[in-house]
């Protein structure tokens, strides 16, 4: 019965004796490097998704993986190393598992050089030692991109997203409006993306802001993300068009070239009806009045005449009293370095009086220091001066 019990016993100490001895065997440890099948052989720039994945049945005290210099790749690594653990044949394997975003620089034959894992393993005097394992290189084919460069924009899917702060055909007068364009590209990093198109409009001022970039990681690999913003503006009483663009891309997915086209649009102060509107005009100011007085001239010419000149008078005084509140608006805007409250102020000033050049260079300046990109000091007592100079 006690050789029984010593060959169990013995039989049991085995596997644990052979994981702490100093000498590895073959399948004990493992790395490989596996290239994710895609649609078709890839192109220069096109997305290729690498996996890392080692297995281990060894005591590990310590890792690092250090990668090759990946010659002829851009390289960007898609989250952190993940450890998990699995058994295999009634034993427990951990792995080790990275993935990486590989976009290739050249046509041609391009390697994989090896990965190398740098562990440090437990003996049976319960010390480490180091020890290395090192993948198989892999070699992959890519084809010459079939667009030159700056046109060439291979992706798995685009989305764009178009965006006002207010509707932009109903702005108050002098008002600016935000326009935000927001681009999610999977398949590529931030940096690959195109840079922000310039909007244009024939009549509109149109300001442009930096533009933001950040990516964001799937299973599907990077997804770079850019957000556009313009502060665009009405360049006069009339509504204005902003032109239309477009963003050419190709789709890796169904191995096809594709272009999105943002539509024109208009912009526009609240009550300016578009260009080729052949709704009726109002009724003018003061002809209520004047049908009040002629109807009324059996009560007396005397009273008709005084309601006739009262219906006449009624929109000089209003206007009057509006150019006074926005000459008012200027001046306290003028004082305590409201930009935003002059600017409101002058384009109600501007529009009740006929145009003037030097008043449209000043206006221009006034937005400049408004929704420039590098706002710089500005003569708000100066602007006020000149500008009511101008009126």
């Amino acid at each position: 019965m006690k050789r029984v019990l010593a060959l169990i016993l013995l039989i049991l100490s085995a596997p644990l004796a052979a994981a702490q001895t100093d000498t590895v065997t073959e399948g004990e440890l493992s790395l490989t490097v596996t290239v994710e099948p895609g649609a078709a052989t890839p192109y220069v720039g096109e997305l290729v998704l690498v996996t890392i994945h080692g297995r281990y049945t060894r005591h590990i005290a310590r890792e690092s993986l250090a990668q090759p210099e990946l010659d002829g790749f851009s390289w960007m690594q898609l989250g952190y190393d993940y450890w998990y653990d699995t058994t295999v044949r009634g034993k427990k394997v951990k792995n080790f598992r990275r993935r990486m975003a590989l976009f290739p620089q050249r046509a041609g034959r391009l390697t994989i050089a090896p990965y190398v894992h740098k562990l440090d393993l437990i003996d049976s005097a319960n010390r480490w030692f180091p020890h290395e394992i090192r993948s198989a290189p892999v070699t992959i084919e890519v084809l010459p991109a079939p667009a030159p460069p700056d046109r060439w924009l291979p992706l798995k899917r685009l989305e764009i997203s178009d965006q006002w702060s207010n509707p932009p055909d109903q702005l108050a007068p002098g008002a600016g409006v935000l326009r935000v364009i927001r681009v999610e590209a999977t398949g590529i990093a931030p940096e690959m993306l195109p840079p922000m198109p310039d909007l244009t409009s024939p009549s509109a001022d149109i300001f442009p802001h930096p533009e933001k970039r950040l990516v964001e990681l799937s299973p599907d690999g990077p997804v770079a993300i850019a957000f556009w913003r313009w502060t665009i503006r009405p360049g006069g009483p009339v509504s204005a068009i902003v032109e239309p663009f477009s963003l050419d891309y190709y789709d890796t997915l169904a191995r096809v070239p594709r272009r999105v086209t943002i539509s024109p649009t208009r912009v526009a102060y609240a009550g300016v009806a578009p260009a080729g509107d052949t709704a009726a005009e109002p009724p003018v100011a003061g002809a209520l009045h004047r049908g009040a007085v002629l109807g009324g001239l059996g009560a007396g010419v005397l009273l008709g005449l005084g309601g006739l000149l009262a219906g006449r008078a009624l929109p000089r005084r209003a206007q009057m009293a509006a150019r006074l509140r926005l000459r008012a608006a200027l001046r306290h805007g003028a004082r305590s370095g409201d930009l935003a409250l002059m600017r409101r102020a002058a384009a109600g000033l501007d529009q009740s009086a006929a145009p003037d050049p030097a008043r449209a260079v000043l206006l221009r300046a006034l937005d400049c220091a408004i929704y420039g990109r590098a706002p710089g000091a500005f003569d708000a007592a100066a602007f006020r001066c000149r500008f009511l100079a101008t009126l």
